[in-house]
């Protein structure tokens, strides 16, 4: 599998974790409430963005990864891949 869509998989996994850890703790985190499900559905909307951004992140940045960062700046960019 090609380094940017591991990238990529692996923002996007960060980013839900984070967001529903985020929501469930500001919700009281009580996972037996109907309410935990609405978090999770939440949680994905930050992660969509984070597909998105990274999508565009080749045509911004490095062109290997999903970063921002341009390409001579991606510690990244110089690594083998």
């Amino acid at each position: 599998m090609p380094r940017f869509f591991l990238d990529l998989i692996e923002r996007t996994i960060a980013t839900y974790a984070t967001s529903f850890l985020g929501l469930l703790l500001a919700d009281g985190f009580d996972l037996t409430n109907l309410s935990a499900l609405k978090v999770a559905a939440m949680a994905a909307l930050p992660a969509a963005l984070t597909v998105v951004k990274g999508a565009i992140g080749p045509w911004i940045g490095s062109p290997r990864t999903a970063a921002w960062l341009p390409a001579g700046k991606d510690p990244s960019a110089s690594a083998a891949g």
